[in-house]
């Protein structure tokens, strides 16, 4: 059977059944090899030396055999399977079996290089990756979905024109129960995905790891499955949410170990820093490049007020009024600084805020008795920040919940979810009201906004200090969580985050503007460098390498609103509408019409 995609030709010169039939056998063998050995030794992590049981590297050659199996079977027509495909058919199947063979040649080149030689592979690493090759030769000569936009076109780009897809059409409406428990489904996927991701023990295991994700989720965007679920999700925003945070609560009771838990909670504080700086920047359209400057005031503020023994303040506040002082602090430093330059735009605002963020950092960099007062300590920061104890519960100890034990990295998480709920919703309701309205208006075009009345300067003066306001709240929780604080935490760049440009970074590679983008972008920037730990001394080039490669790729971030798709891509819709025309009627047209 055959489906109803408009097809162009392939890139490859191999009848369309053929490739069909050559990319299911190769993902077949492919599939086949992961249950034989790869290596002898055991030498390698992930002990790849077992038959019958897949394990390591060869668990992902076998999710990616499978899903570019499925995929294909879904391109023939099946009853049952044709939910997997409403957009593209081709162009999945083509990216999956790329992507089985990307991370299967991986594999065999990180086994060859650790153990000295090809001569340590095994006849299932061999099978593995000649049935990967087949499927990704035949995956080649697939048809198009969609037809050529460019007469003689190099092979690269005819290449890039085979991975596009159809948008999906309008999925037939199913009852709530159902469509809610897709929701679900797909957050407790996610859940398993990224704690699969964050558990890896070797570097070979998570690049593997990063291979198959890309491929896999880039494929079933093209297959439309993606769209399908976002179109479910704004539906559902509601069930969405707390989808979302039940996902994100059964988080720590997956880990084991207390660094993944810990990496897991200076996720949630950056991505709620980013969150913050998406009001600036996203909402307001304000370029702020010191934002990391009102993390670090909502710090030392929580640091001098909570009873560390280095404080000179000597005072110890209880957690909820320390928090205010963070935020009050953050929020007070927002407006001296917003209220005389945010009448600046463009380049010059950015500079001003690169400034006010290196005055900061100076600033209690001299804070020591010597050149300024006694007040941060200088350089050596404040250290020994006792652990929160909230209504009896120690956060620097261990608890047994459920039968599952926490540690201290779990509870802090556990404590920053629920700043990281408050502030998703200060975000979401303040953008769907009249000021975040507003703010968009005077992001498109501030002169626009103005002469219809906007006053944009007090609006933007808003906008910097809730964003300001919500850095410091994140900041207060950053301060227990690592002991202490110091200046040098907070620079406009540096190789271990946080820091202005891994913020700004964030926002833009997840998306501006939009909710979940920032907290992804966060999690990408933050998670990968943290699991390799080679890549700590090349961040910022490798950051520069990332932006450009989005701003080809995907300039509207990787979760990107309506209106930034519409400016970044082409579509098929004018830019002005036709006008319309009144129908005619017997004696002739209407006047206006004439």
């Amino acid at each position: 059977m055959t489906t109803n995609h408009t097809t162009t030709a392939p890139l490859l010169p191999i009848p369309a059944n053929a490739a069909r039939i050559g990319t299911l056998t190769g993902a077949a063998v492919a599939l086949a090899g992961t249950f034989l050995a790869w290596t002898w030794t055991k030498q390698f992590p992930g002990d790849l030396t077992v038959t019958g049981y897949p394990g390591g590297l060869q668990v992902l050659t076998l999710i990616g055999a499978a899903l570019t199996l499925l995929i294909t079977l879904s391109g023939y027509g099946i009853r049952g399977l044709g939910w997997l495909t409403p957009g593209g058919t081709n162009s999945p199947a083509r990216l999956l079996a790329l992507g089985t063979l990307g991370t299967t040649g991986y594999a065999i080149g990180a086994i060859s290089y650790a153990l000295g030689g090809v001569v340590n592979l095994e006849p299932g690493a061999w099978v593995s990756t000649a049935g990967a090759l087949i499927a990704a030769i035949a995956a080649l000569g697939l048809p198009g979905d969609q037809p050529h936009t460019t007469t003689g076109a190099t092979a690269w780009e005819r290449f890039r024109e085979s991975l596009r897809a159809p948008t999906a059409p309008r999925a037939k409406a199913l009852p709530d129960w159902a469509e809610i428990l897709i929701v679900v489904a797909a957050f407790g996927i996610g859940l398993y995905v990224f704690t699969y991701g964050i558990d890896t023990d070797y570097t070979e295991l998570f690049i593997g790891f990063l291979i198959t994700t890309g491929f896999a989720f880039t494929a079933l965007h093209r297959a439309g499955l993606i769209s399908r679920l976002t179109a479910l999700t704004a539906k559902h925003r509601n069930i969405t949410l707390t989808a979302a945070l039940v996902a994100a609560v059964c988080f720590p009771f997956t880990q084991q170990k207390e660094e993944y838990a810990l990496i897991g909670a200076n996720i949630l504080i950056f991505g709620t820093v980013a969150l913050g700086l998406n009001v600036v920047v996203g909402l307001a359209g304000l370029l702020d490049l010191g934002y990391v400057a009102f993390l670090g005031v909502g710090a030392y503020a929580a640091a001098l007020v909570s009873g560390s023994t280095m404080s000179a303040i000597g005072v110890e506040f209880p957690f909820w009024a320390a928090v205010l002082t963070g935020a009050a602090a953050s929020l007070v430093f927002g407006v001296l600084i917003g209220a005389p330059t945010l009448r600046l735009r463009g380049d010059y605002l950015a500079i001003v805020t690169l400034g006010f963020g290196e005055i900061f950092r100076l600033t209690v960099n001299n804070l020591n008795g010597n050149s300024g007062p006694d007040l941060t300590n200088g350089s050596q920061g404040i250290p020994s920040i006792p652990d929160l104890n909230l209504f009896g519960f120690d956060f620097g100890t261990k608890h047994d919940i459920l039968g599952f034990t926490l540690g201290r990295s779990a509870n802090y998480y556990l404590l920053m979810l629920v700043f990281t709920a408050v502030v998703v919703l200060v975000f979401r309701r303040s953008g769907e009201s009249r000021i975040g309205r507003a703010w968009v208006a005077i992001r498109e075009d501030e002169t626009a906004a103005t002469a219809m009345g906007i006053n944009a300067f007090r609006l933007k003066l808003i906008a910097f200090a809730l964003g300001a306001t919500l850095a410091g709240l994140a900041g207060t929780v950053q301060a227990h969580v690592n002991y202490t604080v110091t200046p040098e935490q907070y620079q406009f760049a540096g190789s271990v985050p946080p820091n202005s440009a891994f913020l700004l970074a964030a926002v833009i590679l997840g998306g501006m503007g939009t909710l979940s983008g920032p907290l992804i972008g966060a999690a990408l920037l933050y998670l990968i460098p943290a699991k390799l730990q080679f890549m700590q001394d090349y961040q910022l080039f490798l950051f520069g390498v990332a932006l450009i490669l989005l701003m080809r790729l995907r300039p509207e971030g990787l979760v990107a609103d309506r209106r930034k798709q519409l400016e970044f891509h082409e579509t098929d819709q004018p830019d002005v509408p036709e006008p319309h025309r009144p129908e005619e009627t017997g004696t002739g047209i209407a006047k206006a019409g004439a």
